[in-house]
């Protein structure tokens, strides 16, 4: 019997269960429970929306949003998104899963950072993000209440979350740091890597090699 949190049932089809398997292998605790809060806060948010979504596809891209973090995904040069969004395309592909699914789910992934492109893309995509955002900045707080969050956290408890997430996400991009220029994990590699100088987008701009 499948689990039930919030009045929101986990997927547990052979194709969720598998990439659960992946995350559970690969990831750790702090991202076994990360991952699960953020399909079902997604997922609330999606149903007090009223917005139709597919929940294995939303359960399966919230497994792979962060394995890209992972040193068995973690590429040398891409974002730890990309990673992630790979991960997740090779998985699906190997279980012969239609390809506008596969797309759906490779944007989930590699999108859940993107502030102001996420969020109005198709509702799987959207939801992600928006789980995220809730999860890890509390986005939208008060949308939930009190008594839903409790039910959440306590399926999958946050262990410190605020403090432990940032530095999980420098371990998974210590060796890239150049992967976040433009978007918002520059601030993670800002406040934690010594010596970490931001690219700057004038800079680049004004530095080109073309002769005005």
């Amino acid at each position: 019997m499948s689990q039930l949190v919030a009045d929101i049932r986990i997927p547990d089809s052979k194709l969720a269960s598998g990439a659960a398997e992946l995350l559970r292998e690969h990831g750790n605790d702090l991202l076994w429970n990360h991952s699960h809060r953020v399909f079902l806060f997604g997922a609330l948010q999606g149903r007090n929306a009223g917005v139709a979504f597919d929940p294995e596809l939303l359960y399966i891209s919230a497994l792979f949003h962060d394995l890209g973090l992972t040193k068995t995904y973690s590429s040398p040069d891409k974002r730890f998104e990309v990673d992630g969004a790979n991960a997740a395309r090779g998985y699906l592909q190997s279980h012969g899963v239609p390809e506008q699914s596969i797309r759906l789910v490779w944007d989930a992934v590699a999108l859940h950072t993107t502030i102001g492109i996420a969020q109005d893309k198709e509702p799987e995509v959207a939801l992600i993000y928006s789980g995220v955002g809730y999860d890890v900045m509390g986005e939208n707080f008060d949308s939930l209440t009190e008594e839903i969050r409790a039910q959440v956290v306590a399926a999958y408890p946050r262990n410190n979350f605020k403090n432990k997430i940032l530095p999980a996400f420098l371990e998974g991009f210590n060796h890239k740091p150049e992967t976040t220029f433009g978007n918002i994990k520059a601030d993670v590699c800002a406040m934690l890597l010594p010596g970490f100088e931001r690219t700057n987008f004038c800079e680049c701009v004004l530095h080109s090699p073309w002769k005005e």
